[in-house]
């Protein structure tokens, strides 16, 4: 069930630009004034209260697009009921704050544009797109990164509907973005208060710098992270489940996993970050133990490349294997000794 709403919801992307238009909360009317027949579309507003708004005269082209709103309204239902299926076989959903988010990006274009949620989020989603039962206390978290290669940025040569800040604002008014420290006109997070918070991120392949890094298709300035770019190199397409599924771009689980060993031993100076490493170590533990059984080439591909990218980089990695149980690390080792 979990492939077919990939799938599904992949076409429902393809063809949004009709729900953007007329809601699929909404529906069309027919009136006939004067022996003619008239189109309004017709939804509640805020309030609750009946609004109607006219469309025209019937015609083959209104009659066609009609047809294609009923088509996607009888989709997304369908697709609300698959999403409701898989939450009650205990895959993780995403809290309604952060589902709200995901849905108003993917609709501004975000993960057209190869926009990758990273962190904790991202882990939520591998439950299904793995087939397996992961760790629910792993998964807890109010907030959000999302990340994107600069160079990306840059080539895809569009943008999203709006730029970043508006399109959360859609979301919650309350929004506002944190003004960098070093200069205050740009920002890469964005926050209600210290309830709710977006990062943004994008891979520092440079020399180290505080400054922020410009994303022109996300509209927003990014806060440049070592090793990101392995993490979001050839994303994959999951499904968080809020609404009729909403289509995002994870990292591959198997990258995952791994770069969670390294960021786990860079996280140790306080007390916070320290509970910020034990739990990227049993993400880590997690991912390892699920996929050295239903992608260890994958995991093996994966552990050759983070080798190849210098003794750093080993290091790292090798001191948070050591602190993985034994399942996890002796998982790792069967899947990478061949």
């Amino acid at each position: 069930m979990y492939a077919e709403l990939v799938e599904r919801c992949g076409i429902a992307s393809l063809g949004e630009a009709v729900g953007e238009t007329y809601p699929l909360s909404g529906g069309f009317v027919r009136q006939t004034k004067n022996g003619r027949d008239y189109w309004y579309f017709q939804r509640a507003d805020a309030e609750g209260k009946r609004r109607q708004m006219y469309i025209g005269p019937a015609t083959e082209e209104i009659e066609r697009l009609i047809s294609e709103h009923k088509s996607a309204k009888a989709d997304f239902k369908e697709r609300r009921s698959m999403v409701a299926a898989l939450k009650r076989a205990g895959l993780p959903a995403p809290d309604p704050m952060t589902g709200k988010v995901l849905e108003a990006l993917a609709k501004a274009g975000a993960f057209r544009l190869r926009a990758v949620v990273v962190g904790t989020i991202a882990y939520q989603c591998y439950g299904g797109l793995l087939g397996v039962k992961l760790s629910g206390a792993n998964m807890t978290t109010a907030d959000l990164d999302l990340a994107q290669f600069s160079t990306i940025s840059l080539a895809v040569e569009d943008h999203l509907a709006e730029p970043l800040e508006r399109v959360l604002q859609s979301v919650d008014a309350d929004f506002r973005p944190l003004p960098h420290p070093g200069d205050p006109r740009v920002a890469s997070r964005y926050a209600i208060g210290d309830r709710y918070r977006v990062d943004v991120l994008t891979p520092n392949r440079g020399a180290d710098s505080d400054d922020l890094v410009a994303l022109p298709a996300l509209g927003t300035a990014a806060r440049p992270l070592r090793y990101l770019d392995y993490l979001i190199y050839n994303e994959e397409r999951a499904i968080a489940l809020h609404g009729g599924g909403v289509a995002v771009n994870v990292p591959a689980p198997e990258r995952y996993a791994l770069h969670k060993l390294i960021v786990s031993r860079l996280r140790i100076e306080s007390r916070e970050s320290q509970e910020k490493s034990r739990k990227d170590l049993r993400q880590a533990a997690d991912l390892i133990t699920a996929l050295a059984e239903v992608r260890p080439y994958e995991l093996a591909e994966a552990w050759d490349d983070l080798q190849q990218r210098g003794p750093k980089w080993r290091r790292y990695a090798e001191q948070g294997i050591a602190l993985l149980p034994d399942t996890a690390r002796r998982a790792l080792e069967a899947a990478t000794s061949s």
